[in-house]
Protein backbone atom coordinates (compact mmCIF):
# COMPACT_ATOMS: atom_id res chain seq x y z
CA UNK A 1 0.00 0.00 0.00
CA UNK A 2 1.73 3.32 -0.79
CA UNK A 3 2.03 5.91 1.96
CA UNK A 4 1.71 9.33 2.00
CA UNK A 5 5.53 10.03 1.99
CA UNK A 6 5.78 8.82 -0.73
CA UNK A 7 4.03 11.00 -2.92
CA UNK A 8 3.94 14.28 -0.69
CA UNK A 9 5.63 17.32 -1.81
CA UNK A 10 7.91 18.21 0.93
CA UNK A 11 9.15 21.52 0.00
CA UNK A 12 6.00 23.25 1.25
CA UNK A 13 5.30 26.77 0.67
CA UNK A 14 3.38 27.84 3.98
CA UNK A 15 2.88 31.97 5.64
CA UNK A 16 2.92 32.91 8.88
CA UNK A 17 -0.27 33.97 10.65
CA UNK A 18 0.28 37.36 11.03
CA UNK A 19 1.19 38.08 7.45
CA UNK A 20 -1.62 40.12 5.80
CA UNK A 21 -4.05 39.00 2.96
CA UNK A 22 -1.85 40.83 0.53
CA UNK A 23 1.28 38.76 1.49
CA UNK A 24 -1.27 35.99 0.84
CA UNK A 25 -2.14 36.92 -2.36
CA UNK A 26 0.91 37.92 -3.68
CA UNK A 27 2.35 34.21 -2.35
CA UNK A 28 -0.09 32.22 -4.13
CA UNK A 29 -0.31 34.13 -7.20
CA UNK A 30 3.83 34.39 -7.52
CA UNK A 31 3.83 30.41 -6.96
CA UNK A 32 0.98 29.82 -8.94
CA UNK A 33 -0.89 27.80 -6.06
CA UNK A 34 -4.34 27.30 -4.65
CA UNK A 35 -3.51 27.44 -1.17
CA UNK A 36 -1.02 27.89 1.69
CA UNK A 37 -0.52 26.39 5.25
CA UNK A 38 -0.25 28.89 7.93
CA UNK A 39 2.04 28.43 10.91
CA UNK A 40 3.05 30.51 14.23
CA UNK A 41 6.29 31.54 15.66
CA UNK A 42 6.97 27.83 16.40
CA UNK A 43 6.18 26.51 13.04
CA UNK A 44 2.97 24.74 13.84
CA UNK A 45 0.56 24.65 11.37
CA UNK A 46 -2.30 26.61 13.06
CA UNK A 47 -5.01 26.46 9.68
CA UNK A 48 -4.49 26.93 5.85
CA UNK A 49 -5.62 30.07 3.55
CA UNK A 50 -6.90 28.97 -0.17
CA UNK A 51 -8.11 31.25 -2.78
CA UNK A 52 -11.70 30.62 -1.64
CA UNK A 53 -10.87 32.45 1.85
CA UNK A 54 -9.74 35.25 0.47
CA UNK A 55 -12.71 35.35 -2.41
CA UNK A 56 -15.21 35.19 0.28
CA UNK A 57 -13.15 38.31 1.70
CA UNK A 58 -11.93 40.01 -0.72
CA UNK A 59 -14.56 42.73 -1.73
CA UNK A 60 -15.87 43.10 1.98
CA UNK A 61 -12.59 43.80 3.52
CA UNK A 62 -9.11 45.67 3.51
CA UNK A 63 -6.74 43.39 2.29
CA UNK A 64 -3.23 45.35 3.51
CA UNK A 65 -4.60 45.02 7.04
CA UNK A 66 -6.15 41.83 7.26
CA UNK A 67 -3.98 39.40 8.95
CA UNK A 68 -3.98 35.68 7.64
CA UNK A 69 -4.50 34.70 11.05
CA UNK A 70 -8.24 36.26 10.77
CA UNK A 71 -9.83 34.60 7.87
CA UNK A 72 -8.10 31.15 7.51
CA UNK A 73 -9.79 28.17 8.12
CA UNK A 74 -8.87 27.04 11.43
CA UNK A 75 -10.32 23.46 11.35
CA UNK A 76 -7.80 21.68 8.63
CA UNK A 77 -7.48 17.93 8.34
CA UNK A 78 -4.71 16.50 8.36
CA UNK A 79 -2.83 12.91 7.53
CA UNK A 80 0.28 11.37 9.00
CA UNK A 81 3.23 10.40 6.86
CA UNK A 82 2.20 6.60 7.23
CA UNK A 83 -1.47 7.29 6.33
CA UNK A 84 -2.25 5.15 3.23
CA UNK A 85 -2.89 7.13 -0.08
CA UNK A 86 -6.08 5.55 -0.74
CA UNK A 87 -7.54 6.88 2.15
CA UNK A 88 -6.02 9.92 1.35
CA UNK A 89 -7.74 10.14 -2.19
CA UNK A 90 -11.11 9.11 -1.16
CA UNK A 91 -10.97 11.99 1.86
CA UNK A 92 -10.32 14.41 -0.79
CA UNK A 93 -12.63 13.23 -3.57
CA UNK A 94 -15.84 13.04 -1.13
CA UNK A 95 -14.54 16.08 1.47
CA UNK A 96 -14.02 18.63 -1.46
CA UNK A 97 -10.83 19.13 -0.67
CA UNK A 98 -7.64 20.37 -3.17
CA UNK A 99 -4.80 19.34 -0.58
CA UNK A 100 -4.28 18.42 2.68
CA UNK A 101 -1.24 18.55 5.38
CA UNK A 102 0.88 15.70 6.51
CA UNK A 103 1.79 16.39 9.55
CA UNK A 104 4.32 15.07 11.67
CA UNK A 105 4.92 15.83 15.76
CA UNK A 106 2.82 18.62 15.36
CA UNK A 107 4.94 19.77 12.35
CA UNK A 108 4.16 19.90 8.90
CA UNK A 109 6.34 17.80 6.77
CA UNK A 110 4.91 17.77 3.22
CA UNK A 111 1.05 17.96 1.62
CA UNK A 112 -0.52 16.67 -1.03
CA UNK A 113 -2.68 17.94 -3.63
CA UNK A 114 -5.55 16.38 -5.91
CA UNK A 115 -2.57 16.60 -8.59
CA UNK A 116 -0.58 13.82 -6.72
CA UNK A 117 -3.04 11.67 -6.24
CA UNK A 118 -4.09 11.86 -10.08
CA UNK A 119 0.06 11.70 -11.08
CA UNK A 120 0.47 8.59 -8.78
CA UNK A 121 -3.26 6.93 -10.28
CA UNK A 122 -2.04 7.32 -13.77
CA UNK A 123 1.59 6.55 -13.49
CA UNK A 124 2.42 10.25 -14.77
CA UNK A 125 6.14 11.08 -14.57
CA UNK A 126 6.96 14.32 -16.20
CA UNK A 127 9.32 15.29 -18.17
CA UNK A 128 8.98 19.08 -18.93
Amino acid sequence: MLKAKEIMTKNVTTIHEDKTLFDAIETLVCKEISGLPVVNDRGRMVGIITEKDILNFVFSGNLKNTKVKDIMTKDVVSYSPDDDVDTIAIAISQERFRRVPIIKNEKLVGIIARRDIIRVALHISCKV
